[in-house]
């Protein structure tokens, strides 16, 4: 997911063309608002953390792209393109290495799992909005 940071500074294309270029295959995409509900659901894990408000309200404060991406080990190679969570930490040629400067204005998030990938789609995804289409490229990646 973009968080609004990518959409304010005019990422959007710039990133998504990374993953493509990668060889992922993009089966769901939309750009939304996410309410208050909804943002607490997503990071339920950190409701019991200082800065959970704050993750709140930064989701919430204009609009985010949702999108759903596929390909061989998806969840650990979009891992490894997004980098560290902590800019300082994130390294130059991921995405949070190049164009995120504070943890708290994350421009980017990426599911550490299968299985809370699997959840977070189900958050943000009715399954009318996934395409699972025909790749011609799939055997050249």
């Amino acid at each position: 997911m973009f968080k609004p940071g990518v959409l304010n500074r005019r990422h959007v294309g710039e990133i998504i063309a990374r993953f493509e270029k990668k060889g992922l295959k993009l089966v769901g995409l939309k750009m939304m608002r996410i309410d208050n509900e909804l943002a607490k659901k997503h990071y339920d894990v950190h409701s019991d953390k200082p800065f959970f408000q704050d993750l709140v309200n930064f989701i919430t404060s204009a609009p985010v792209v949702a999108m759903v991406w596929q390909g061989d080990d998806c969840v650990s190679i979009v891992r490894k393109m997004v980098g560290a969570t902590k800019p300082s930490e994130a390294q130059p040629g991921t995405i949070r290495g190049d164009y995120c400067m504070h943890t708290n204005m994350n421009i980017i998030h990426a599911s550490d799992s299968d299985e809370n990938a699997a959840r977070e789609i189900g958050l943000f995804f009715d399954e009318s909005e996934i395409f699972d289409w025909a790749d011609a490229l799939t055997d050249w990646i």
